[in-house]
């Protein structure tokens, strides 16, 4: 079973890349990120032990956990992020467990293995290394762009998808939060270099699908 571990830093470019995996070889991709917002819904266990800590102001109105409010609490407190990521993380492991398990036992037909894809599943995580979850995977694709314009696509981003307005100090903080992208790469089977066009980058993903 081949099953990658897609990672890198936040902005760098994994959803362009899981979505094009999905898109063009009609792969499965299992989204940490997603689990984890499932995780943190309402009446969950993990929300109610963030609220614990933290009080109800750390809520919407409507009962769902202000993201933006906890990431201005723990982007800047590494100890109060990894208390976070404790709750949340053991959550996302088991939904990727679950999936590859599920994977296992799914009986495929002799004419389904000769049109199967290249790999079997994608597990995107940001936090594959911070997390401990290389175990789940058989190979790691790193996503690689430039510092600066890493810096650049995250305000941007955040601008466009969430109408925020992040400083260069704050851009700083979230990129410096995680393990750096030169460490993910030296741990990486594949480095795929996002500093371009996208179909250069698309080239590099059917290079490494062959593979």
């Amino acid at each position: 079973m081949r099953l990658i571990g897609l990672t890198g830093g936040i902005a760098t470019g994994k959803t362009t890349v899981s979505n094009y995996l999905a898109t063009a070889y009609q792969l499965p991709i299992w989204d940490a990120d997603l689990y984890a917002r499932e995780a943190v819904k309402p009446g969950s266990p993990v929300l109610e032990s963030i609220v614990h800590r933290y009080g109800k102001d750390i809520l919407c109105s409507d009962g769902n956990l202000n993201r933006q409010q906890l990431a201005s609490l723990i982007f800047s407190n590494s100890s109060e992020r990894t208390w976070v990521e404790q709750q949340i993380h053991p959550f996302v492991r088991q939904c990727f467990v679950n999936n590859i398990q599920q994977l296992k036992t799914t009986t495929i037909s002799t004419a389904d293995i000769s049109r199967s894809p290249s790999a079997d599943g994608v597990l995107v995580v940001p936090l594959l290394f911070e997390s401990q979850m290389t175990d789940l995977v058989t190979e790691i694709w790193v996503v690689y762009c430039p510092p600066e314009q890493q810096y650049l696509r995250l305000i941007q981003r955040e601008k466009n998808n969430f109408n925020r307005v992040l400083t260069l100090e704050d851009a700083q903080a979230r990129i410096q939060s995680q393990m750096s992208l030169e460490a993910k790469c030296q741990q990486a089977d594949v480095v795929l270099y996002n500093s371009s066009t996208p179909e250069k980058l698309f080239k590099q993903v059917d290079t490494a699908i062959q593979g």
